[in-house]
């Protein structure tokens, strides 16, 4: 099977970056940013160096630019491209709290107020219960150790649980069935703000 001829024009290189587009979100769903980012590397590979680098252009880097903006416009009239289901997505990954989701869409280039919206949607007694599950499963290992409870506050705040979330499934794990005292003093647990920060 013979390969295409390279793209000369930017109408061929339109529809050579659109199909590129498709194979990338094919293999996984990607923020409008994240395809922005590799549709810009893509037209710098070689296929590409006619286009909107001729004499005939006025200004390359411009054309460039166009010709991705083009192509993220379509996919997103096509209903391919939505950051709105990615970030619904990576809210409904399982064992990971609120931060964990901001942290992980902001890193993706999702917009603030999409976001914020996402953050809003989420249940907060699914959050609880999805933190006291993976306490419950982690058990036998945080019963290793001078303090289980540190390390239990340690293990959520480092998924993206926030305070609230974390104090309430530590109340429910029974840890006096495990040699925890349940008396001790919640100064002894870790700052909230210092496990934050460490992400």
């Amino acid at each position: 099977m013979s390969k295409p001829p390279k793209p000369k024009t930017p109408d061929e290189a339109r529809a050579a970056l659109m199909e590129y587009a498709l194979r990338s979100l094919a293999q996984r769903a990607l923020s409008a940013a994240e395809l922005r980012t590799r549709l810009a590397k893509r037209i710098t590979h070689p296929e590409y160096r006619q286009v909107g680098h001729g004499p005939e252009m006025d200004d390359p880097d411009q054309t460039n630019a166009d010709l991705i903006a083009a192509v993220l416009s379509r996919l997103t009239e096509l209903n391919y491209l939505d950051d709105t289901q990615v970030a619904r997505s990576e809210s409904l990954r399982r064992g990971v709290g609120a931060y964990r989701v901001r942290a992980r869409l902001k890193q993706r280039g999702v917009a603030a107020e999409v976001i914020e919206q996402t953050l809003r949607e989420r249940d907060p007694d699914e959050e609880l219960s999805q933190a006291t599950a993976l306490l419950q499963k982690r058990l036998h290992s945080l019963r290793r150790g001078a303090n289980p409870r540190a390390k239990a506050y340690g293990l959520l705040a480092r998924r993206g649980y926030g305070g609230d979330i974390i104090r309430g499934a530590l109340e429910t794990v029974n840890w006096s069935a495990i040699g925890e005292d349940t008396d001790a003093d919640a100064a002894d647990l870790p700052d909230e703000e210092a496990w934050q920060a460490e992400e």
